[in-house]
């Protein structure tokens, strides 16, 4: 039985009144336990999206970037994301099930913020309702304040992303520590090193945004006269 057959054996179970909280219980072990984490990351997504109050065609797209779905699963995949989008209500307490799932602060958390940030932009725009939903998801899973601001900073079209907040150094780290920081975080985010932090392979989309904001970052501060001189 595949994943997204699972997923629809569940909506049917919600469609029948069966509680949410009983039909996470019954998929919290694996391989179980992935199928309830790809229903909250779609019912998630969808909610995000429609924060700023429209879910748009680009905003769609931007999920299927970042979340594979199988051609012959899309029908059970695009159920579930059309019966949470109709409204916002209930996003916490899929977050809240996704920390629970992973522990608040972990870095499958992390990451899955930086996809719901790239669905947000996808539109060209960043609705300020979409900030206090993502605020709001970030605080549940555990992301400081500090974390929450670099994401942003990444994300939305009005800033520029802080190449050294990217690699996560201060300004006036040196250029080795700098070139170790984009290696680590190249290892990091290598779909290997994500599928053991959690994240099924569905999700593994996530990684490649990610690796190129980390590229990214590395390439401009390396070129830049910033590390010129610096040891």
């Amino acid at each position: 039985m595949s994943i997204w057959s699972r997923i629809a054996q569940a909506l049917t179970a919600l469609a029948k009144g069966e509680g949410l909280s009983a039909v996470f219980d019954r998929l919290r072990t694996p391989p179980e336990r992935s199928v309830a984490f790809t229903i909250a990351v779609i019912a998630l997504a969808a909610k995000m999206a429609k924060a700023d109050g429209r879910v748009t065609r680009d905003e769609v797209a931007a999920f299927r970037e970042i979340f594979y779905i199988p051609r012959a699963e899309e029908r059970n995949a695009a159920r579930v994301f059309n019966l949470a989008r109709q409204d916002v209500a209930g996003f916490d307490a899929y977050a809240r099930r996704i920390a629970a799932m992973f522990g608040q602060g972990h870095q499958a958390l992390h990451d899955l913020m930086e996809g719901l940030f790239y669905i947000a932009v996808a539109d060209s725009g960043y609705h300020p309702h979409e900030d206090v939903f993502l605020h709001e998801v970030a605080g549940i899973f555990g992301l400081s304040e500090r974390e929450f601001q670099r994401l942003r900073a990444q994300f939305a079209p009005d800033t520029h992303p802080d190449p050294y907040a990217v690699l996560g150094v201060a300004p006036n780290a040196s250029r080795d520590e700098i070139r170790a920081a984009w290696r680590r975080l190249v290892r990091e985010t290598h779909p290997d090193r994500l599928i053991a932090r959690g994240l099924p392979v569905e999700a593994i989309k996530l990684a490649e945004k990610r690796l190129i904001a980390i590229n990214r970052a590395w390439e401009e501060l390396n070129a830049g006269a910033g590390l010129a001189g610096r040891a």
